[in-house]
């Protein structure tokens, strides 16, 4: 089979022959019907005990030919908090848990002003966007940085702990989001089914199915 067959088979969660689920699940690829906004996988571990930490959500990210999430501009952030809302609704079973994304900074624990400009995104993309907490980073050790996702947590001072940024200690555990390259299936045996519910305006989610 494939990498880009392997890679569209993952892209759904298949619920019989030639059938799908329309909403994301953990662990999926999900993909766009327009073959240009990047692939995402969402991993959440009910387990804490499965959670991993910063490296080892790297690691994951890459072994599947992908990296830990890097953010271009509010746009994406809007689409990836679209995709959670998606993951978490009533009915998953599925609640509080950060996500790892690919934030991170080197060095010892620098707690001067400069410290927030000392972040940089481990796939190498040079955006410069943020989405920080009220008073994020704290920066000290704490050098690598999630997405909140506390829905049952009540409000801080910036308000619910949902989908801003956080730096945490590197080695916690924790959910992670990947992120893949765009996958163009024009070239390949495949039934491409579109989903009749939209994660995002105007993207349509897709499923691939071997004929």
């Amino acid at each position: 089979m494939s990498r880009v067959v392997s890679l569209l088979l993952g892209a759904a969660l298949l619920c019989g022959h030639g059938a799908f689920c329309r909403r994301v699940v953990s662990g999926q690829k999900v993909c766009f019907a327009d073959f240009k906004h990047p692939c995402y996988k969402m991993a959440y571990f009910h387990e804490l005990s499965s959670r991993v930490s910063f490296q080892e959500a790297r690691l994951a990210c890459e072994s599947e030919g992908g990296v830990l999430l890097s953010l271009e501009n509010e746009a994406e952030q809007k689409l990836i908090e679209s995709m959670l809302q998606n993951l978490t609704k009533p009915g998953t079973g599925i609640s509080d848990g950060d996500f790892w994304i690919g934030l991170w900074r080197n060095g010892e624990g620098q707690t001067s002003g400069a410290c927030p400009d000392l972040y940089q995104w481990s796939d190498g993309s040079s955006s410069q966007y943020r989405n920080w907490y009220t008073d994020e980073p704290s920066c000290g050790s704490e050098k690598c940085v999630v997405m909140y996702h506390q829905p049952t947590a009540n409000p801080g001072l910036g308000g619910p702990y949902l989908y801003q940024w956080n730096d945490d200690r590197c080695n916690m555990k924790h959910n992670y989001i990947c992120k893949y390259e765009p996958v163009d299936v024009s070239s390949t045996k495949l039934s491409i089914s579109y989903a009749k519910t939209w994660i995002h305006k105007d993207l349509p989610q897709y499923v691939g199915v071997m004929m």
